[in-house]
């Protein structure tokens, strides 16, 4: 009986391996193309090479990225011995900047209807100016600027040349930010196909003859069972700290850590927490176009913002420290891409609130500290007592309503005002006060 059950067991699995007999790979990358999401691309074309697949689906939706993420990309994918299909999905999405070059460098571009592609800026790690917009101060960000353009134009025209789509417009897509619909896209050879979904995708690739590196192969998609797979939750903690408000929040919180605990020393917890915070804002400004200017602005803002507590300027120093602050922000990153750039939404409210913390939090615990002593017996010194008994030098006075021994360098006589000097032991250093009493 049990044999009976093996035999048929495997004779379904064999059914049904036949009847599913390929398996393609998909994998959805939305938002900016950075160093995580560069790299879940690749692992996933690693993937299907050494699982046999019969292509690998990336769903796309994108506004761009960076230029050494998206070279990383397209050097894979021009080098993969799986098809690669690159989605543009769903109605909406967009292929933006980097999604240009990774659209053209797919063995089969296809796109939703409703979405977009186009507008390819390059973005490099570190900053450095955006092509189509010089700085009239600056010869050499020009160079850098067309440099980058070149370099970003040579590269699209080659993936779309090896890929028999359309050079000129690729180019155009580059160095005009020129940006087209699907429709148009498929009349000018950019994309191979509109499809409303990925069952529609399946059935217009069926029988298409594909050229890899050094084969042809022939799409069979008819019956294909297709696994998906998703960002560990490691790659998307990474990807989350790729955010560049969550970089800059960090940032913030870490500089309000720091502060507070120098002005408060042995606080211990906001330091800790501002140096975690620190550590976790680098890290997520190594995958973003950050400018140098912007970091030190910021820096020169909260130093004004600091000086404004112990200097009296009226106002100067905090107006020069929030302005400062604020352009600094906007500058931080250095990209045109605006799902790249810091969102005007945070800026504010940080600013806001880091101005209201260096002037009222910092301020007061710095107030405090330089506060007179009001309590204990060094709170003594200064208070104006009477003399109960004559000072000879020695006797008794009364202070705050409580009864002290005392001490004058001179005779004072009962009845008159004296006041503290300081404090040895139990016994007051005083002399002669006109105070009334």
């Amino acid at each position: 009986m049990k044999t009976h059950t093996y035999i048929i067991t495997i004779a379904i699995l064999l059914l049904l391996n036949s009847t599913y007999a390929e398996v393609i790979h998909r994998i959805r990358v939305d938002g900016v193309i950075n160093p995580v999401s560069s790299n879940f691309m690749i692992e996933a074309v690693d993937r299907a090479e050494m699982d046999g697949a019969e292509a690998l689906i990336i769903e796309l939706d994108t506004p761009g990225g960076l230029l050494e993420a998206t070279r990383d990309i397209v050097q894979r994918f021009l080098a993969a011995d799986v098809p690669i299909i690159v989605y543009v999905s769903p109605s909406g999405a967009r292929a933006g900047s980097a999604g240009v070059f990774i659209t053209l460098a797919a063995h089969i571009a296809v796109m939703a209807p409703g979405t977009n592609i186009g507008a390819a800026h390059p973005v490099t790690i570190g900053g450095g100016g955006v092509p189509g917009q010089q700085k009239p101060d600056s010869a050499s960000t020009s160079v850098m600027s067309d440099k980058m353009t070149n370099d970003a134009a040579a590269l699209v025209r080659s993936v779309a040349e090896q890929r028999d789509r359309n050079m000129e417009w690729a180019e155009k897509a580059v160095r005009e930010s020129d940006a087209i619909i699907a429709t148009d896209a498929l009349e000018n050879n950019v994309i191979d196909f509109i499809a409303v979904d990925i069952d529609r995708l399946l059935f217009k690739i069926d029988g298409l003859d594909v050229k890899l590196k050094d084969r042809q192969q022939i799409m069979e998609t008819s019956e294909v069972r297709i696994i998906t797979y998703e960002m560990s939750w490691r790659e998307n903690v990474l990807n989350r700290l790729s955010d560049p408000n969550i970089a800059y929040i960090f940032m913030m919180l870490g500089m309000y850590g720091l502060i507070f605990e120098l002005s408060n020393p042995g606080a211990i917890f906001p330091g800790v927490i501002g140096v975690i915070c620190l550590l976790l804002a680098f890290f997520s400004f190594q995958t973003l176009p950050l400018n140098i200017v912007g970091i030190l602005l910021i820096l020169f803002g909260i130093i004004l913002l600091l000086l404004e507590i112990k200097v009296t300027s009226y106002g100067i120093l905090t107006i020069g420290g929030a302005t400062s602050l604020f352009l600094g922000s906007l500058m931080l990153i250095d990209t045109n891409v605006p799902a790249l750039r810091v969102s005007i939404n945070v800026i504010i409210p940080s600013v806001i609130f880091t101005v209201a913390f260096a002037l009222f939090a910092v301020g007061m615990g710095l107030r405090a500290q330089a506060r007179k002593v009001t309590t204990g017996k060094e709170g003594l010194v200064g208070e104006i007592g009477e003399v109960l008994t004559d000072l000879d030098p020695t006797g008794t006075i009364l202070v705050n309503g409580e009864y002290w021994k005392a001490e004058a360098t001179v005779n004072i006589e009962k009845g008159q005002n004296v006041k503290v000097t300081s404090v040895d032991r139990a016994k007051l250093k005083v002399e002669r006060s006109d105070s009334a009493e």
